[in-house]
């Protein structure tokens, strides 16, 4: 029987910092890694290391004039990398246009359908009539999948590579497999790739599994970076959904 996916998304990597030991820089204590490399490559392009202007002396709220006057290709130095997990095929769809990251996806030719569950979509969560509806159309594709697996692999029987024969039958096979079959992603972007991917899809506007991704994401590099972030004001819907809009968000 088919398993129901939740989303899963876990931060893996993220930048550090290690200012220049003859560069006269005091990192502000309550500044992150990545909050502090955004300020050190701003003060960088000015030689202002000194933090002449008071209104901007803290790293606070110098990252927030950063993105009131639109210089945050700064946050382009910082980085972080997100496992994620339990999205579904048609979801990451979404997310790979997001060209900005960069993406390491599970691979269908190498693992079987069998070995990942499916990720039901918002509207089908909850009534019990529609996910056994769900559920047994997948169940019907997993069936299908595996005899055609089966089959092509016979078909292949004379390639004597037993590892080539179950890829090539597994990249036919899987052309029948749905849009809510689960996928993972290790993805890597830069802060500032990461703030165009929420201003898209956290949107009010944007796929409920997409924005709850994107909803997940702004949460955990909020506490990554919370000078980076915290411009994004989280809201719930009448549908009890979240969204996120930013005013300095292109």
């Amino acid at each position: 029987m088919t398993q129901q996916k939740e989303l899963d998304v876990q931060l893996i990597a993220a930048t550090s910092f290690e200012p220049p030991v003859d560069v006269d820089w005091e990192q502000d204590a309550n500044a992150t890694d990545a909050e502090a490399l955004v300020e050190f490559a701003g003060r960088a392009c000015y030689e202002t290391f000194s933090k002449p202007n008071p209104h901007t002396a803290a790293n606070e709220a110098y990252v927030h004039h950063i993105l009131e006057v639109g210089h945050d290709a700064l946050l382009e130095h910082a980085t972080a990398t997100l496992y994620i997990r339990g999205l579904s095929r048609a979801a990451g769809n979404e997310l790979l246009r997001h060209r900005h990251l960069s993406f390491s996806q599970l691979s269908q030719r190498f693992v079987p359908a069998g070995e990942t569950d499916v990720v039901l979509p918002a509207e089908v969560r909850g009534d019990e009539d529609l996910e056994r509806l769900f559920l047994h159309a997948v169940d019907e594709s997993r069936f299908v999948y595996e005899e055609l697996l089966t089959a092509l692999e016979g078909n292949l029987d004379n390639e004597p590579n037993p590892l080539l024969r179950k890829k090539k039958a597994r990249q036919a096979a899987r052309a029948i497999l749905p849009n809510a079959t689960e996928t993972r992603f290790v993805v890597t972007g830069n802060y500032r790739a990461w703030r165009g991917f929420i201003a898209a899809r956290a949107s009010e506007h944007a796929d409920v599994e997409i924005r709850t991704l994107a909803i997940t994401v702004l949460e955990i590099l909020s506490r990554q970076a919370p000078a980076l972030f915290d411009d994004f004001l989280i809201s719930t819907l009448a549908d009890g959904t979240k969204m996120a809009t930013s005013p300095y968000a292109i």
